[in-house]
């Protein structure tokens, strides 16, 4: 690991006073960070410790709920007022990383992880997300783990988030500052796909910083579930996930949501799924063409072909978890 500066302002002008600058990356709980530097993937010039700004704050707000960047997941995922409000938020973090991890990662983290791809940490490997043009390892590589949607030529890895899956589904927005102000960015357009650029995980901007998240009020509460497939119960990266959520009235489907982690280059809305399941009766039936619906558009890459029955599959059972059919 390379010297670098770092250093720790006390203020939000004071951070976006440095930020901008080559070579300067943010750090806050520093539980994907440190790892990328322990192994040469990433070699910043300055660390920014932004832990001394105010944003750790869950708060009500007249629309919906208010989470601070720096807001611990563990915290985060205990919060009654998550709980109460938004409980597939809360089911999302529980499923990701271990009781340590959660205790050190920050909401604006968990949003800024990188893929845990095993040639985007090798640096043995060609990567075009850690070196553009070099080629991409996975493509015709051992790639289980790896995306069945939104992947191109130069990247077919995976978003690792379980929280930003949850997020993607709850209509979440991100709150962003920079040196103009702030801004809003719908949670469903923060993260990019690879397209020809998989160096570019997201659409924050030079000098910008993630301040919160907002999550509007919704009919959720009472019919949502998270599920995550994995190779072991703890500590472990989805192979796919799903955050499943309805509005039910009378056995009739009001209101659905829908994404998936573990399948894409970001978290994976199903649109079309929710769409179709709106006006529907409460069935396995509807549930699976809903799933069937899903994946239009899916594309196996050898190891993870599985990957297209393992899906709908597992859309089909959250779907049933949500509506308490099991």
């Amino acid at each position: 690991m390379k010297q670098f500066q770092y250093v720790r302002p006390l203020t939000q002008l004071a951070v976006l006073a440095v930020i901008n600058k080559p070579g300067t990356k943010i750090i806050a709980g520093g539980t994907n960070l440190v790892d990328l530097m322990k192994r040469g993937v990433t070699a910043p010039d300055k660390l920014v410790d932004i832990n001394q700004l105010p944003l750790k704050s869950i708060t009500a707000t007249p629309k919906g709920l208010h989470i601070g960047a720096l807001a611990l997941n563990s915290v985060v995922s205990e919060d009654k007022l998550v709980a109460e409000k938004q409980p597939l938020l809360a089911m999302a973090l529980k499923a990701g990383a271990s009781p340590q991890l959660r205790n050190m990662a920050t909401v604006g983290g968990n949003m800024m992880q990188r893929t845990r791809c095993t040639y985007f940490y090798d640096t043995t490997m060609p990567c075009n997300k850690r070196v553009p043009g070099s080629g991409c390892g996975a493509y015709e590589g051992i790639n289980r783990m790896h995306a069945i949607f939104g992947a191109s030529t130069q990247c077919i890895a995976v978003h690792p988030s379980d929280m930003c899956v949850g997020l993607a589904a709850l209509d979440a927005v991100v709150v962003i500052a920079g040196k103009k102000g702030e801004r809003r960015l719908p949670f469903t357009e923060f993260h990019r796909l690879p397209g020809d650029h998989p160096e570019t995980d997201n659409r924050l901007g030079p000098g910008e910083l993630i301040v919160a998240v907002e999550i509007p009020d919704n009919h959720f509460a009472k019919n949502s579930y998270y599920l995550k497939i994995r190779d072991r119960q703890s500590y472990a990266f989805a192979l796919v996930s799903v955050a499943a959520a309805l509005d039910i009235e009378n056995g009739t489907i009001r209101q659905a949501r829908l994404a998936m982690g573990g399948v894409a280059h970001k978290p994976w809305r199903l649109f079309e799924a929710e769409k179709s399941l709106i006006g529907k009766q409460v069935s396995e039936n509807n549930f699976q063409q809903a799933a069937q619906l899903a994946m239009q558009g899916a594309k196996g890459y050898g190891y993870n072909s599985f990957k297209l029955k393992l899906a709908p599959a597992s859309i089909t059972e959250a779907l049933k978890h949500a509506a308490g059919l099991v």
